[in-house]
């Protein structure tokens, strides 16, 4: 195996550790804001007109996309992930019939309790 390689392969989807990321974003913040200054610093001194006018709106939002930018921190990963479809509900096939019970289910009740009215579309409750 020769050792003049120099790339590095990555057999894990591990993102990059805290401190590069944390320095990546700083690096961002910094070029973004030092191009602001510029901006204001143009406007201020030089620019005149229209030139002027696009000077202050990049450096009224430059500091915003900066934030965002720094802020997407560790969030930005390229991971494959697969979609789960949830399962469709199972139908009643035609031609099977539901059953229905011969019987009158009665619930359980502990004694003291009061018994709840009895439902007047109940056929059993009005004989």
């Amino acid at each position: 195996m020769s050792t003049s390689d120099p790339q590095v392969h990555s057999i894990s989807s591990v993102p990059a550790n805290l401190a590069e990321d944390q320095w990546r974003r700083m690096r961002s913040y910094f070029w973004q804001m030092s191009t602001r200054v510029v901006l204001i610093l143009v406007a201020a001194l030089f620019a005149k007109g229209w030139l002027l006018w696009v000077c202050i709106a990049g450096a009224v939002v430059l500091p915003y996309t900066a934030v965002v930018f720094a802020n997407a921190g560790r969030d930005r990963s390229e991971r494959d992930t697969e979609a789960v479809l949830p399962r469709a509900p199972r139908e009643i096939e035609a031609g099977q019939d539901v059953p229905t019970p011969s019987h009158r289910v009665v619930d359980h009740e502990e004694p003291g309790t009061p018994m709840p009215p009895a439902r007047t579309d109940d056929p059993a409750a009005s004989a």
